[in-house]
């Protein structure tokens, strides 16, 4: 048994039962072969045996009352993953489908992500198996209160600086960092995603999806095309996915299908925005009410099929595994040439092989919408000076930075012998500056 194989099995055997993480493991290790190869170091040094243990696992419970007087308890986690190159950076999930395994194999994506954006960031996740949905406002704030209660001992601005992710947008933000704030008595920048009259950023609400569809910009650029005049598929209308159609039409595409997790609508003349935007973020109604306002739209049960709209270029922004082989091969079928990542691993590893086989333009997740935690450590840099950057200033530096992780992933796969293939070349790319930290600083 090989170096790698022999990692990646103990992976298995010390972590049963967690397919996700499994998955995101086995992509990396299997891209790092040549670069193992060059450097024998590595090796020698126990890396990867160290890379793949996270520094720091921590479960607790979360006991809340709802408005009945009823008493909840949840479990609440944080997995600190890998501080090499900076303070533990990444978000905190809200969803029933929570559990250790989605949280280490979010944290372990996260390492290389923020290892891309060129930032100070090193990588973590947490979350809850709590769901916000029909919760009231108030439900949600004793909730994240009491997940606070527990967090607040294990992250500062210089130690771990959490974000938000599924289930956890700006209200939940701001009700956990005013917790954090009254245990502490400290005005810390320490959760990113905050409201902009108490230290968040212009432009990270749009970040992630910007940062997707810039990404995807310049793979379609190195084919000599751009958006314009191309028909998009953006799978979600959550957050990534509505700031993802926004830029996307910005750039002259025509985003023809959204989804939630009920089912999706296909516009041909193009889905509208505004509507969108309404009725998911103002509203927080399901995607199927956008046929009753715009009659000549359709909606379809079941979001799976939304890859068989025919388009251009997809976006997956909605979760982990949502485009499987099935959808991969209609999406081939019907002559998609580009698809970027606007979720974690939305691609079953199956799918991605079809891209990859078959040569379509694929931008992995850990690459692709790497703009939300790079807009994070922007954030961050803002609240470390006590400043506040123009939308403007705070997009032209995100794009820039979408633009060299497109560069550092397109070099790297070109350097280790897959010319094109963004996913070896963004495991890569993020790796190495880890692991140089890692070797650096000693066994620790």
């Amino acid at each position: 048994m090989d170096y790698i194989q022999s990692v990646f099995e103990a992976v298995k055997k010390r972590n049963a039962g967690e397919p996700e993480f499994h998955q995101a493991v086995h992509e990396v290790l299997e891209s790092l072969r040549p670069v193992i190869d060059k450097h024998p170091e590595f090796q020698e040094a126990g890396l990867l045996e160290r890379l793949v243990e996270p520094e720091r696992q921590i479960i607790f419970r979360v006991p809340w009352v709802d408005d009945q007087g009823k008493v909840h308890v949840n479990r609440g986690m944080r997995v600190q993953y890998n501080s090499a190159i900076g303070p533990y950076k990444g978000g905190i999930r809200f969803h029933p489908s929570v559990y250790i395994g989605i949280i280490k194999f979010l944290g372990f994506e996260q390492i290389f992500k923020n290892s891309l954006t060129g930032l100070m960031m090193g990588g973590a996740k947490g979350g809850s198996d709590f769901d916000p949905k029909g919760k009231s406002d108030n439900e949600i704030m004793r909730f994240c209160q009491n997940f606070m209660s527990e967090l607040f001992r294990h992250i500062s601005d210089d130690i771990d600086v959490p974000a938000g992710d599924i289930g956890v947008g700006g209200r939940e933000v701001g009700f956990m960092f005013g917790q954090y704030k009254k245990l502490t008595r400290n005005f810390h920048g320490v959760l990113t995603g905050k409201g902009l009259t108490y230290g968040g950023s212009l432009a990270r609400t749009e970040a992630t999806g910007f940062g997707t569809v810039y990404f995807c910009e310049e793979m379609l650029k190195g084919k000599g095309t751009s958006f314009d005049g191309k028909t998009v598929v953006v799978s979600g209308s959550g957050n990534v996915a509505i700031y993802a159609h926004q830029k996307a039409t910005q750039l002259g595409g025509k985003v023809v299908a959204m989804s939630d997790s009920n089912g999706y609508i296909h516009d041909p003349q193009g889905v509208n925005w505004d509507t969108i935007r309404q009725l998911k973020e103002v509203e927080r109604r399901r995607i199927k009410d956008y046929v009753g306002i715009h009659k000549h739209a359709t909606y379809t049960e079941g979001c799976l099929g939304i890859w068989n709209v025919k388009c251009d270029v997809a976006l997956p922004c909605a979760t982990q595994n949502e485009l499987d082989e099935a959808g991969a091969k209609a999406l081939l079928k019907n002559g998609c040439i580009a698809v970027a990542e606007g979720a974690n691993m939305p691609s079953t590893p199956e799918a991605v092989k079809l891209f990859i086989d078959n040569k379509i333009l694929y931008g992995p997740g850990k690459a692709a919408n790497a703009g939300g935690v790079a807009t994070s450590g922007l954030e961050m840099s803002q609240n470390s000076s006590r400043l506040m950057w123009s939308f403007e200033e705070t997009d032209s530096k995100l794009h820039q930075i979408m633009v060299n992780i497109y560069k550092q992933a397109s070099q790297a796969a070109e350097e280790y012998g897959t010319p094109g293939n963004l996913v070896n070349g963004a495991n890569i790319a993020g790796f190495l500056k880890v692991a140089k930290a890692m070797m650096a600083q000693g066994v620790v």
